[in-house]
C-alpha cells in the first residue's frame, strides 16, 4: 500500500507538458488501476476549474486597468503595480488553460486507441456493436467539448495583447497625459472581455455535459 501510495505521488510530480512522459504517466496510471476513461474525466474538470480561474483574472485585470485609466489621484505608482501583479495573474493563468487542454488531449488520444483496438478483441458481434455505437458518441462529444475549450483558450491572447501593451507603455509613461492617451482602449479591451468570457462560460458548459455524461455511463 505505501509503495502504490509513494509511486502515485512520484508520478503526480512529473511534468506533463512532454508527450512521452505523459505517455509513461498515464500508461503507469491504468496499471494502478486508474482508468483513462477516470483520468480524461479528472483533467477536463481540471480543464474546466483552469478556465473558471482565467476568467476571475482577466476580469480582475480588466476592472484594474479600469481604475488605472479613471485615476483622479492618490498613489498611481500603487495603481500601476497592482495593474501589472493583476496581468502577471492573467498570463499565468492562461498558461495553465493551454497545459490543461494539451493535458485533456494527451488522455483523450490514449483512451480512444485503447478503445478502438479493444473492438477487435471482441467474440460477441452484438457487444462490439454496442461499443463502437458508445465510442462514436463520446468521440461526438468530446469533439464538441474541446472545440468550444479551444475557441475560448483562442480568445485569451487577443485580450491580454491590449493589456500588455498599456501596462508596457504606462512602466515609463506614468502620468495624467499617458492616461488620457490610453482611455479609449478600455472600451476595445471591455469588449473582447466580454466576448471572450461567454466563450469561456459556453465552454465550461460543455466541460459539465462532458463530465456528467462520462460519469453517468457505465465504463
Amino acid at each position: 500500500m505505501m509503495l502504490r501510495l509513494a509511486l502515485m505521488v512520484m508520478l503526480l510530480m512529473i511534468p506533463l507538458g512532454f508527450s512521452a512522459c505523459d505517455t509513461a504517466y498515464i500508461a503507469a496510471m491504468d496499471k494502478m488501476g486508474y482508468a483513462k476513461r477516470d483520468l480524461l474525466s479528472s483533467r477536463v474538470k481540471s480543464a474546466r476549474d483552469a478556465q473558471e480561474d482565467a476568467k476571475k483574472d482577466i476580469q480582475s485585470a480588466l476592472d484594474q486597468f479600469g481604475k488605472v485609466v479613471a485615476y483622479q489621484g492618490g498613489d498611481l505608482e500603487t495603481t500601476y503595480k497592482k495593474l501589472n501583479s493583476e496581468l502577471q495573474n492573467s498570463e499565468d493563468s492562461a498558461e495553465k488553460v493551454r497545459k490543461r487542454i494539451r493535458d485533456v488531449e494527451s488522455v483523450a488520444d490514449a483512451l480512444f486507441s485503447e478503445w478502438e483496438t479493444e473492438l477487435g478483441q471482441y467474440s460477441s458481434a452484438d457487444l462490439r456493436r454496442k461499443s463502437e455505437v458508445k465510442l462514436s458518441q463520446t468521440k461526438t462529444r468530446y469533439k464538441d467539448m474541446l472545440g468550444a475549450m479551444n475557441r475560448a483558450e483562442q480568445r485569451i491572447d487577443p485580450v491580454l495583447r491590449p493589456l500588455r501593451d498599456q501596462v508596457l507603455y504606462l512602466k515609463h509613461n506614468l502620468n495624467a497625459r499617458a492616461l488620457a492617451a490610453i482611455k479609449g482602449e478600455l472600451v476595445k479591451v471591455d469588449a473582447q472581455v466580454d466576448r471572450l468570457v461567454r466563450d469561456m462560460n459556453r465552454s465550461i458548459a460543455e466541460a459539465d455535459k462532458f463530465i456528467q455524461s462520462m460519469e453517468k455511463e457505465p465504463a
